[in-house]
């Protein structure tokens, strides 16, 4: 790769009270391990905390993941600071993983998040969900 190019910037982040991160940590080295460049912005983080991550990063991904239930309260709070920083799922790829029944899947994809990964999801899938919806960058 020549200096002029860079790597698929993805942010992994937790929002909320959740202290669990083991999944996170593994989707973000399987996403690393793969070659592109992972932001883990650690747990307990805001909305607004995540959202100004994506911002001075230059994200091309955001990825939450949660195991607390709260999904439905946090996450379109998520989409909305980054929203406020022009951070949108028409340029940006967003997707969730974690604990999310299957009845709120479709709600989430209504908001903006094009994939939803829950318990035992391969990390290959999510590096392919990735590299199919993002081009390398130049």
């Amino acid at each position: 790769m020549s200096e002029s190019e860079r790597k698929i910037r993805v942010i992994i982040a937790k929002p909320g009270l959740d202290g669990h991160d083991r999944g996170a940590k593994i989707v973000a080295r399987a996403l690393r391990d793969a070659g592109m460049e992972v932001i883990y912005t650690g747990i307990r983080q805001t909305p607004a905390m995540i959202a100004e991550a994506a911002l001075q990063e230059d994200a091309d991904v955001v990825g939450l993941s949660i195991l607390s239930g709260a999904h439905l309260e946090l996450f379109p709070h998520v989409l909305d600071a980054c929203a406020e920083r022009d951070i949108l799922p028409a340029n940006t790829l967003f997707f969730c993983g974690g604990i999310i029944p299957e009845e709120d899947v479709a709600r989430l994809q209504a908001i903006g998040f094009q994939g939803v990964f829950g318990p035992g999801a391969n990390t290959n899938d999510i590096v392919d969900f990735v590299r199919e919806r993002v081009p390398a960058p130049a």
